[in-house]
């Protein structure tokens, strides 16, 4: 048996350079990536006036925008509100009884301090909401222990006959929120919807939403799912290609229910089918299709996945397959590398949305979790900045190979684009629905385009998108907090994160220790195998086999030798098929005269005073 059979890649050349950078030491990445992303002094001017000049608009007209950063701004996380409404989002639609659901609204909603947001939002989104929420809090607030008693019956009836009146109002605000969010309930609501900022320069990548596939089922649905969006899509876009017109976003993890490591290979084989089957409709309609980006572990096999479908002659002539790129992961600048070599070698371009990344939270606590040498994501968010700089160079002097697709809502980031570029050809913006309005509309013009990432579904699905939006933006160091709250002065807004960083005595974070030193000086943390990081995995497969070469004998131990008894052929537990040895079962007999000598042992250790 070998567990070397899977066809397990032995990468090299700029394959290897990406694993090599997964969790090599940060300081090293970006003191590397430091002098890739610097561009000259009067350049620099230029960068930081017009986005000065970006900010001051968003919050001269930010008023008549609210929508999503007007409601991230008033309930970020660092209010325990905004928690409350994350938890609350996160987890009201999953409850199947309304009983449950009514007591997670009154802990969630009734002991929160909504009155304090009263008046503060601007946006008529925001009032409204705070609105509802105090409301639903002042109907449903849990009652102290002290008033549980007969002259409350009253009171407790009010609240037994609103709570499913709320819990119903509930699910409508969601409905009106996500319209806020989302672009449409189906992919046709969408397209309409999309009609009119059309017209504006904007183009649109739409996302079927939804949690991954977690049964063949829930993979087949997605699929049909896909399918019959790419199939309208195309119908609506009218012949103007994967460029001028809109596309569709995927996500390997809705095609298959095991995309991980362990089943590597059915994975594989199934992903690459599904999505080369999608990429040929979306080439049939002339469409774009993007493989959108998931968590650090799945990369690897998401790039032989991507390899694949795009190197297969079916699809020659189409410039519509892209790939999303997180520039907070080490390994990006190397990715855009082997993705130039790869449009080099096949002789057609490749879209690559250039994003920050969703789940920085996800990659640092996993990391931890597991023990591992390093983290695959930079733990200062002035790193990542960097890190995108640096590839928004490198991409935007490619631009013959790749298609730069640079999704961003931060002002700094959006004029450093348009300053490095030199000119608006052959490059896009992207930004996602119901956010950057204030910003991209300073910027989109027929010659440069921004393409809205819109989110197709309903409100059940709406959750966990949200969510993300909530952890990647609901922090007060975020940008798009920090653009609305007037009280952070635009200086600091529009500083070059480049300067920030050199500056930087230590460029990791201090207080995020590496995953093996979480517990120090206490004690060292437990150690764990990356195993979907070919050259950790490779060595563990090369031990499994020579340890699978051997075989092995089991007996029972009498007076330190092995007792003789009937001997049976003993298999692998995980392939009953293979025979790994013998083992003889112990008699009674035997266990007798087993503790017989070991009664003997112990009374001789105790007379010479080992009890004691």
């Amino acid at each position: 048996m070998s567990f070397l059979n899977n066809p397990l890649p032995r990468h090299d050349g700029l394959r290897a350079a990406i694993d090599a950078a997964y969790r090599a030491d940060e300081a090293e990445i970006v003191e590397a990536l430091i002098p890739l992303a610097v561009v000259p002094g009067d350049m620099q001017k230029r960068i930081k006036d017009r986005a000065a000049g970006f900010v001051a608009k968003v919050r001269e007209t930010r008023h008549s925008f609210g929508g999503l950063e007007a409601f991230l701004q008033e309930y970020g996380l660092t209010s325990k509100e905004g928690v409350a409404l994350m938890c609350l989002a996160e987890a009201l639609l999953r409850i199947p009884d309304a009983e449950t659901a009514d007591r997670l609204i009154a802990d969630k909603i009734g002991g929160a301090d909504w009155d304090a947001h009263m008046g503060h939002g601007e946006g008529m989104f925001v009032n409204a909401s705070t609105w509802a929420l105090m409301l639903t809090g002042r109907v449903i607030r849990p009652e102290p222990e002290e008033q549980r008693e007969p002259r409350t019956v009253l009171s407790r009836l009010v609240k037994r006959l609103g709570e499913p009146v709320i819990r119903q109002a509930m699910v409508q605000a969601m409905r009106i929120m996500g319209r806020q969010f989302v672009m449409g309930r189906t992919i046709k609501e969408a397209l309409d919807r999309a009609t009119g900022p059309e017209g504006k320069g904007y183009r649109y990548s739409y996302d079927m939403l939804g949690e991954a596939a977690r049964t063949h089922a829930d993979a087949e649905r997605y699929l049909k799912s896909y399918h019959a969006a790419i199939d309208a899509i195309g119908k609506r876009a009218k012949g103007r290609g994967p460029i001028d017109g809109p596309g569709i976003s995927v996500k390997l993890s809705a095609l298959w229910p095991r995309y991980e490591t362990a089943r590597r290979v059915e994975a594989q084989a199934a992903l690459t089918e599904r999505l080369k089957a999608l990429a040929l409709a979306a080439k049939e309609h002339g469409i774009g299709l993007t493989m959108d980006a998931e968590e650090a572990d799945r990369l690897d096999l998401s790039l032989d996945v991507f390899e694949a479908v795009y190197a297969d002659p079916a699809l020659n002539g189409w410039d519509g397959f892209g790939l999303a790129v997180q520039a907070y992961q080490k390994r990006t600048m190397p990715l855009i590398e082997w993705l130039i070599d790869l449009a080099t070698r096949h002789g057609r371009r490749i879209m690559v949305r250039l994003v920050k990344g969703a789940y920085w939270d996800t990659e640092i606590k996993l990391a931890q979790v597991d023990g591992l040498a390093g983290y695959p994501v930079f733990t200062r968010k002035a790193s990542t900045d960097v890190s995108y700089l640096a590839c928004a160079k490198r991409m935007l002097a490619a631009r013959d190979q790749l298609y730069g697709q640079f999704a961003t809502h931060n002002a700094q980031t959006v004029a450093f684009v348009l300053e490095a570029a030199g000119n608006r050809d052959g490059f896009e913006f992207q930004r996602l629905h119901g956010m950057g309005e204030p910003l991209y509309d300073q910027v989109v013009a027929p010659d440069l385009p921004c393409r809205v990432y819109a989110p197709v579904g309903g409100h059940e699905d709406l959750l966990a998108y949200l969510v993300r939006r909530l952890l990647e933006n609901g922090a007060n160091t975020s940008f798009v907090n920090r653009l609305q709250d007037e009280e952070v002065p635009v200086a600091d807004i529009v500083a070059d994160p480049v300067a920030k960083v050199a500056a930087l005595s230590a460029k990791p974070h201090p207080q995020i220790p590496l995953p093996v030193d979480l517990y120090v000086p206490e004690r060292a943390n437990s150690a764990g195998y990356d195993l979907s990081d070919p050259p950790n995995l490779l060595p563990v497969l090369e031990t499994m086999d020579a340890a699978a070469e051997e075989t092995w004998e089991a007996a029972p131990l009498i007076a330190g030798e092995a007792a003789p008894g009937e001997r049976r052929l003993a298999t692998d537990p995980t392939d009953r098929r293979r025979m790994i040895g013998g083992v003889v079962e112990t008699s009674a007999e035997q266990a007798t005269e087993a503790a017989r000598i070991a009664a003997a042992a112990w009374r001789g250790w105790d007379a010479m005073g080992g009890a004691a």
